[in-house]
């Protein structure tokens, strides 16, 4: 279809977007965002305290597996969790390569895991992270965070 302008010359339709297309398609992202955005936030300290927990279900099946090779848990003469990654003298049946791959067990805000033996409350040995603070105690994020067997 041709259409004419002032002196005859020959215009071709121009197709595009107009301003309010554009802006219902902003509008329309903006409400998605805000629908979106709060449920995806906070995700990141969840998985973080979800990795700490498998990091201390994995160090704890190291430790029992520690314990059926030399008769006990590692103490604290012996290193603590040290003693999954380095021989101590008392470890007669040592795992060669040790127990923990990777270096001394750590939290996912990179921090060192907590190991006391005997443990509380009638358990053989605690085991936990301080949290995101790094701290003992703390609420929410920053609070410890036990392996409960």
């Amino acid at each position: 279809m041709r259409q004419f302008g002032r002196n005859n010359k020959v215009y071709k339709k121009q197709s595009g977007f107009t301003l309010i297309e554009v802006m219902v398609v902003i509008v329309i992202l903006g409400v998605l965002a805000a629908l979106i955005v709060p449920n995806v936030m906070g995700r990141g300290e969840k998985a973080k305290v979800d990795t700490t927990n498998i990091a201390l279900k994995s160090t704890a099946g190291a430790l029992d597996q520690y314990k059926l090779d030399n008769g006990r848990y590692p103490t604290m003469q012996d290193g603590g969790l040290d003693a999954l990654v380095n021989q101590p003298a008392s470890a007669k049946n040592w795992l060669p390569g040790g127990y923990v791959k990777g270096g001394y067990p750590k939290d996912s805000w990179d921090n060192d895991l907590q190991y006391v033996i005997p443990g509380t409350e009638g358990r053989k040995f605690d085991l936990y992270s301080f949290g995101a603070d790094g701290k003992e105690g703390g609420e929410g994020n920053d609070a410890d965070i036990y392996y409960q067997p």
